[in-house]
């Protein structure tokens, strides 16, 4: 686990039936998108926001700040950080075990995650091991995609992936999120994608398409 507790969200006060660990981007914490889950206003749903470790970050001139891992260049796809995303791996991991201790079944679990944190997301959240209920990814990409060809055939690809991505994005290039799609599709999973014209963010066009996706996956009714 993290230093700091995670942030957790329930709205209404009917039992607990699903959980979504939803992870934050580079320089943030779990209250970045606290708002947002709270907006998505789904009764039953846990949403846990943990905060990532502070370490220092090559490409933000060594500067200490929370990251899940560390990115040595703009290209962000290349020297990337293995045993920083293998050690965050293991937070997420704690973080599912805690809720299958309580209760959430595996299928009911989503792992989510914001650029960096959407990164680890599928990075940990596809692993092979463990069927999760969806990941969800947000203005990201899937990290050391060159190696992820012998996960294609764990077992894993009957996850369902929502992936979404904004044209005008100068932080994560549409063009690999696209490549990370394009890898995921070729190894089976089941990927659904939006664009919006935005930059490295999140529109409200996108949280109604994420709210959308949850219902659906999670089989809530609401």
């Amino acid at each position: 686990m993290t230093a700091f507790a995670p942030l957790e969200f329930v709205a209404g006060s009917q039992a607990v039936q699903a959980s979504v660990i939803w992870l934050h981007g580079l320089g943030a914490d779990g209250h970045d998108f606290a708002p947002v889950v709270q907006a998505l206003d789904l009764p039953g749903v846990r949403f846990i926001l943990p905060h990532a470790p502070t370490r220092p970050v090559t490409i933000n001139g060594g500067h200490v700040m929370p990251a899940w891992y560390d990115i040595r260049s703009t290209g962000l796809d290349a020297d990337e950080d293995a045993a920083g995303l293998a050690q965050s791996s293991r937070v997420v991991e704690d973080l599912v075990a805690h809720e299958l201790a309580r209760g959430v079944a595996s299928a009911r679990i989503i792992v989510a995650g914001f650029s960096q944190g959407g990164a680890l997301a599928l990075y940990a959240g596809l692993a092979p091991g463990r069927v999760l209920g969806g990941i969800m990814v947000l203005s990201a990409y899937l990290p050391l995609m060159a190696g992820f060809n012998e996960w294609c055939a764990a077992g894993t690809h009957t996850i369902p992936v929502f992936m979404a991505h904004g044209v005008q994005d100068r932080v994560v290039p549409l063009q690999l999120a696209e490549r990370s799609r394009q890898k995921l599709v070729a190894c089976g999973f089941d990927v659904e994608w939006q664009i919006y014209p935005m930059a490295h963010s999140v529109c409200e066009e996108e949280i109604d398409a994420i709210r959308g996706w949850l219902i659906r996956v999670l089989q809530l009714h609401v």
